[in-house]
Parts: structure tokens; sequence; C-alpha cells
């Protein structure tokens, strides 16, 4: 399996898994993509539903990974996989289990592991494979990444005090929960780094992006990623797909996903794209929905920094998807030259571009099966308040984001709902919606009084590199 940017013209030379593991962008700006997705026949689908039964979740993930990574000896990744998932972790031999709370809707718990977010799934074997990589090379990373809430603390936890590795992660200063930077930044380890960034989750996006594209600088410091910009950890959340679809018992199902930076969601697709009988992929947007806006009509339009909504669905607050320039790759048949102009020339010079009279947007709907819809603060409140009165499940925003759109859509039925995070992490709205606050659980006691560690940094990127040369350059331990 080799892997290209979504910039590069068919043809093109390709890198193994071991070679992109540790990178962010492609050197020409794209994003990396297998040549091609590995395809699971419907025997072979069978096998893995029998592995899942027998052997577990991570037994699952390294079957699945040996798929996108047949780089890696014989035994590796069943190693690295068991050493990721583990009952400690996330709190059942389950890994990710399924209940079906109603007729024809199941819920997908992802958010068990130990930073209560789905970022858990894929952070723990990204920590895991990052650490192994680095040992066969003897060499070091440092971690550069921006979170919109629940990516800083899931990589930091995963990644702090792991020998061969620095992290530094922007958030936007003052747009978490306070659960969410209560996380982040009361760690107090040398080797991890919070910036409060003066803007919104975009700009730290757009600075980790910068900062990549110093090709010198990257590769003085040794620049890595964790934001879905990975590869790798797109390859991680596939798996919970095939894990979800399993344990639903259906014959074909659909998925509700909340989005924003189109990561969570791409997995989906691609693991419809590899064989999953799936019949809808649901996409869930909040009232920054510009990915909506694109399913329905084409346009694509970032939203600057004034434009982008503070919401109660805050880790969806994002209006530039990292991740939608790989859809855009498939949606165009992998023609690198034309994806490049769109993101490498015509967004930055107009600020949108259009496909709504293309022949490949005519087809998106029969092709890859995007239902989208948007939801408001009332409509997830609302959804929140139905799922504890009718289930007696308490869902947090995000989740209700999804579950909201997904009850319109009412063709798009067995749906798997996927969950983002536990309620805790959002006690004011889940407040506002049912009357009282989601317990803590008691790993998090004491979390919100703790001290905070984090530097503020202005919107620049020059001054992010200035900053970072002087931390990197004196040892964190």
């Amino acid at each position: 399996m080799r892997y290209v940017s979504t910039r590069a013209p068919r043809g093109a030379d390709g890198r193994p898994f071991k070679d992109i593991l540790l990178s962010g962008l492609a050197p020409d700006g794209g994003l990396y993509l297998p040549e091609r997705y590995p395809q699971i026949s419907p025997a072979e689908l069978d096998g893995l539903r029998g592995t899942l039964e027998r052997d577990g979740y991570s037994a699952l993930a390294a079957k699945l990974l040996a798929r996108f990574a047949d780089d890696y000896p014989a035994g590796a990744l069943d190693q690295l996989t068991a050493a990721a998932y583990t009952a400690a972790k996330f709190g059942s031999p389950e890994i990710v289990p399924v209940d079906q709370p109603g007729p024809g809707v199941f819920l997908a718990h992802l958010s068990n592991g130990p930073t209560a977010a789905f970022k858990d799934l894929a952070m723990q074997l990204l920590g895991e494979l990052f650490e192994h990589q680095l040992e066969q090379q003897d060499t070091w990373l440092t971690v550069l990444g921006a979170t919109s809430g629940d990516t800083g603390s899931a990589a930091e936890h995963a990644l702090e005090g792991r020998q061969r590795i620095r992290t530094a992660m922007l958030t936007p200063a003052g747009r978490m929960t306070p659960f969410q930077q209560a996380q982040m930044y009361s760690i107090d380890d040398p080797s991890v780094a919070n910036i409060a960034v003066d803007g919104v989750f975009d700009d730290c996006q757009d600075l980790v992006k910068a900062v990549n594209l110093d090709a010198a600088f990257k590769e003085r410091w040794h620049i890595g990623a964790v934001n879905s910009i990975n590869w790798a950890r797109v390859a991680a959340q596939v798996v919970y797909y095939f894990a979800a679809y399993f344990r639903t018992g259906a014959e074909r199902c659909s998925f509700a996903v909340p989005t924003g930076n189109f990561g969570n969601i791409l997995a989906g697709h691609v693991a419809k794209q590899m064989g999953l009988p799936v019949d809808n992929l649901i996409l869930a947007t909040n009232e920054n929905n510009v990915l909506h806006e694109f399913f329905s009509t084409g346009v694509y339009r970032p939203r600057g920094a004034s434009q982008t909504v503070a919401t109660s669905s805050p880790s969806m607050d994002i209006s530039k998807a990292s991740n939608f320039e790989r859809f855009i790759a498939d949606l165009l048949d992998r023609d690198g030259p034309r994806v490049a102009a769109l993101f490498g020339q015509t967004l930055p010079q107009q600020g949108y571009f259009d496909l709504g009279n293309t022949p490949e947007f005519g087809q998106l709907r029969s092709r890859y099966g995007f239902l989208t819809g948007a939801s408001s603060h009332a409509d997830r409140v609302a959804t929140i308040r139905r799922w504890w009165q009718q289930f007696g499940i308490l869902i947090d925003p995000h989740t209700a984001d999804a579950a909201h759109v997904a009850s319109a859509l009412t063709t798009a039925r067995p749906v798997v709902v996927m969950e983002t995070a536990l309620p805790v992490k959002f006690a004011q709205t889940i407040e506002e919606a049912v009357g009282f606050t989601p317990p803590l659980p008691d790993r998090f006691d004491g979390l919100l009084e703790a001290p905070r560690h984090l530097v503020d940094l202005p919107n620049d990127a020059a001054a992010l590199k200035r900053w970072l040369e002087s931390w990197l350059s004196h040892p964190a331990r």
C-alpha cells in the first residue's frame, strides 16, 4: 500500500505507510491518501465479524490496519493495538459498545476512553504507533496540533511521558468549555505545552499548516501531526465503523456523524469505499454549516473568524474543514492538479469554489450516499431532553446534533448515531436540557480546581515559530 498527495498527478510515486506516519501535510501542501482503498469482500467481512466476536476490538483493529500498513512485520500491529485498546483504558472489553435505544436507532459509544471523547480511539493507537516508529528510526518527534476541544486532551494524554515525543497543542482562547480547558491546561509535564491563540479553531489550524509548510523549520524541529490531517488517525477511526456495524446485527445501516473538521465522517466514507454495507452517511453540522452548504449547493465557502459562531457544540465550531480536501480528491477521481487548483489557487483567491454544476457533484449522493443537515442550539437542547425522557440516555450536544439530523431523515434506517463525548464535558447545556448536572466520573475528581499551565500567543505564525524554537531548544526533562 502506497500513499500519495491529494494534489499529486495520477501515477505519481507513492510512499509506504511508515514514511507518512509521522507526517502532516505532504510537501506540496496536500494531504496523504492511499493510492486506492483496500477492498473487503463479503466473505472477508464475515471473517472480520468473527474476529471481533472471538478476539475482540484490538484484533479487529490489527486486521484492518494491516490493509493500510502492510509494511509492518507480522505480529507488530497485534502488539500495538493490544496495548492501545484495553478494558482498563476504555471501561469494558468491548471498547466500542453499541446500544439500541429505539426501533431502528443505535448509539455507538465512542467516548469511554481516558479523556471521555471519541478522539481517544485514534489517539491511543497513534501513541503506540509513534513510539514504535521513533524507536525503530532512533529519532524524536515534535507533535504540533490544533484543537477545538477534544483532540488536544486526547493527544496529550496519549503522548505525555513518551520519551521521544514533545507535544504542543494550539487552542482557541476562551472558546472551549471549562471542562475541556481543565483537561488540557491541568497537565503539568515539561514535554507538553498548551498554547492559547487569540482566535478561533480555524486560526489555530492555519498556524499548524503554516509551520508544516516551512520545510526547513519542519525538518529541523521534527514537526509531526496528530490532527486528522495525519492519515494514520483516519485509518484508526475506520475501525470503529466496522465494529459498530457488526454490533448492530443489521444487514445494512447508515451512520449519523456530528461533523466539523470532516475527519470522523471521512473515516466512515473510507469504510464505505472499502465495502462496508453503508446506505447513507448523515453529516450533521451546527450553526457553522459550511459543509451542509456544500453538499446542498456544491459551493464550498469557508468563513473567517468573525463569521464562525461560538455555539453549544463547540468542538464543531469550525469553518475550514481540513479533511475535506481528501473527499474532494475522491469526488474528482484523484485528479490531483484539479484538486491543487481548487485548494491552492481558487479558494485562496476568491474565498470559495463551486462544483454545483459539475457531473461529479450531480452523482454525489448516489455514488457516496451523503445526506446532510444542520442543527441549532434549540434543536440540540430538545434532542438531549427527548433522549433522556424517552430512553433514559444522556447524550452530549454534538451527539445530539447528529441525532436531530438523523431523526429528520426518516429514510436512513437503521441508523447508528456516532457518539462524540460524554455529557460531563458540556455540563451547562446538559443542565439547560434536563435540569441537572451530569455526573462526574471518579477519574475526573478535582480536575476543574487543578492549577492551569498554558502560554498565550497572538495569531501569528512567526511568533509561534519563535516560541517553539525557544521551547524545543531546552530539554523537556
